[in-house]
């Protein structure tokens, strides 16, 4: 391999910030020995775009279902802002921005049909049949461990998984700081206690700085876009966003990421830390507030609730049932099965390969595969 080419492709380190993660720190469980003129986390952005999951990302959930407007945002459009927005704050930082590319477009390959409303019916499968909590990120990660390229995985690096894991955007915080001296041994086992300690992943703190840039932009990709998608389906009226938050951060997306970027950077510069202003930082707790009371709360009726329920259930105890049979005619084998490599067929339960083919669907397949299987 050409040197040159190498040379060119790593001269971003030169510029890199002293507390950025430098591409000559990535590891990987499973070391790659062939020639390549990538660095670490840009081969890592590569196969996470690559894999099978990332492709269903289009078809998947952000946070409303069953709509007919083209508009609404599903998942695919969130990774993609999630991205752009963390690595508009690593450039202007000076980080790793293919660590951070990679951590911001593998987050969510762990997300289930129906998004939080499906996480939170499958967590609860999770828990009845003794595989522990169900966790998006926890998912994700395993996705990449343990599921894709046939039960291979795809061998990103130790950094980028603990962003993926680590990336809770349910959770805001004034300031993000890294661990730094986080082993690979901590993080195998917090990833552990994720499925016994429903609390535990509270507490999860990225190892770079990187990481928290990606957990910090998952909300600010979300929370003013879901408001956008609200005022489209009819849901709130733009009226309706208190002043003391709409005076701080603006009421249209756009107004609400540039805002919180330009205070999130002004606040980091030259730090080996993340930071938000009081009066960000306040309004951006009121606005999350705001959003679920007047829209997460909101976004699915009663039936539809009825009917996710009924749709996770039955799925999974018809190809536990195959499973449990050796039903070789379900799709379970066919479509998710075969092709898997020996250690995860032998070392994997059946509830727990049911729950990582559940964890994969589509939307419009996990419904498909409870009207023609499931329902009489």
């Amino acid at each position: 391999m050409n040197e040159k080419i190498k040379e060119n492709m790593g001269r971003k380190n030169c510029y890199l910030a002293s507390f950025a993660c430098k591409d000559e720190d990535a590891y990987r469980f499973n070391s790659i020995v062939d020639d390549d003129f990538r660095t670490p986390f840009f081969r890592d952005i590569d196969r996470i775009i690559y894999s099978l999951s990332y492709t269903r990302y289009m078809d998947k959930t952000q946070v409303f279902s069953f709509n007919d407007n083209d508009n609404i945002s599903k998942r695919m459009t969130h990774v993609q802002m999630v991205s752009k927005i963390a690595r508009t704050i690593g450039r202007a930082l000076r980080l790793n921005e293919d660590l951070i590319e990679a951590a911001a477009l593998g987050h969510d390959l762990g997300h289930v049909p129906f998004g939080h409303t499906g996480e939170a019916i499958l967590n609860d499968i999770s828990l009845r049949v003794g595989e522990g909590y169900f966790n998006h990120n926890i998912q994700s990660v395993r996705t990449l461990m343990n599921v894709e390229n046939n039960g291979y995985g795809s061998n990103v690096t130790l950094q980028v998984l603990d962003a993926i894991m680590c990336h809770n955007g349910e959770l805001e915080l004034k300031e993000y700081r890294p661990k730094w001296k986080k082993t690979k041994e901590e993080f195998l086992n917090d990833y552990e206690m994720s499925y016994k300690d429903q609390s535990v992943i509270k507490s999860f703190v990225p190892m770079t700085l990187e990481g928290c840039v990606v957990r910090i932009s998952d909300i600010i990709a979300y929370i003013g876009r879901d408001i956008e998608d609200a005022i489209r389906m009819g849901i709130i009226k733009e009226d309706e966003v208190p002043v003391q938050i709409s005076s701080v951060l603006g009421v249209t997306n756009s107004e609400i990421i540039n805002n919180i970027i330009i205070d999130l950077v002004n606040n980091s510069l030259d730090k080996d830390y993340l930071k938000l202003s009081d009066d960000v930082f306040e309004a951006l707790k009121a606005l999350k507030k705001f959003n679920y009371e007047h829209i997460y709360n909101k976004a699915n009726s009663k039936e539809m609730l009825e009917l996710y329920n009924d749709c996770f259930d039955k799925v999974f105890n018809k190809y536990l049932e195959d499973l449990n049979n050796e039903n070789k005619e379900s799709n379970i084998y066919k479509i998710f099965l075969d092709g898997m490599n020996q250690e995860y067929l032998n070392n994997t339960s059946n509830a727990r390969k049911v729950i990582d083919y559940i964890a994969g669907m589509t939307d419009d397949f996990i419904l498909k595969e409870y009207k023609n299987n499931c329902v009489n």
